[in-house]
């Protein structure tokens, strides 16, 4: 697996709330759900093209 950066990330309270429920509706944590977010915006701005066979939160697609 490669390696990860960890660093802290200050947001507002209330961007957090939203966040965690939608982490909770999707079955993620907190930080996966960032994550998910921020794959999907560098997608869809061409910074990050997506991998063969994965589906827009970089889920493999069988």
């Amino acid at each position: 697996m490669p390696s990860r950066k960890q660093f802290p990330l200050r947001i507002p309270q209330e961007l957090y709330d939203v966040y965690e429920q939608w982490a909770a509706d999707e079955l993620r944590s907190v930080n996966a759900q960032i994550e998910v977010a921020l794959r999907d915006a560098a997608r869809r701005a061409g910074r990050q093209p997506r991998r063969r066979g994965e589906d827009i939160s970089g889920k493999t697609i069988e």
